[in-house]
């Protein structure tokens, strides 16, 4: 029987801004979940913003998933692909994007997980230590895409396609 991937989910944003910290609320959903199911194939982190110490620690995992709130234009939430080729430090809340961590664990390691990100669609900024109505909705939608979908046995291929 072939052993189950290394999963990492990693969180990330400002849980004292609001919806910005979608991110965390997820990791402590899928945490509790996790525990319930008895899933130990998987690592769950947080923290306020990528780093480029986080290529080191993705090198160590076969699949990546990274969850953070957006105020782009989606639905209530998106589950893409990172390709390393769209590596960029972005000079904004997060100091450097998922595309740019893969890419420099690719550089510094030679190889990469297979790296997602969950986008979950924010609406409230300021400094408050709350979700929104709307963004609480989006991260229920989001769970129940990842109970039902991401920890079957499933090929991530067929999902995002």
């Amino acid at each position: 029987m072939a052993s189950k991937p290394k999963i990492l989910i990693y969180g990330y944003g400002n849980p004292g801004r609001q919806d910005d910290g979608l991110g965390a609320a997820f990791i402590a959903a899928i945490e509790k979940w996790a525990a319930e199911q008895k899933v130990e194939n998987i690592v769950l982190d947080t923290n306020y913003q990528l780093n480029i110490e986080d290529a080191h620690l993705i090198s160590a995992y076969d699949k990546v998933i990274f969850v953070d709130a957006t105020i782009e234009p989606i639905e209530s939430y998106s589950f893409t692909k990172v390709i390393p080729s769209d590596a960029k430090v972005e000079f904004t809340m997060h100091a450097v994007s998922p595309a740019f961590v893969v890419d420099l664990c690719q550089k510094l390691f030679g190889d990469t997980p297979e790296t997602w990100l969950l986008h979950l669609k924010g609406y409230n900024w300021e400094f408050e230590e709350r979700l929104s109505d709307q963004a609480k909705e989006n991260l229920s939608a989001a769970l129940n895409f990842f109970y039902e979908i991401i920890f079957r046995e499933l090929d991530w291929q067929e999902i995002i396609n």
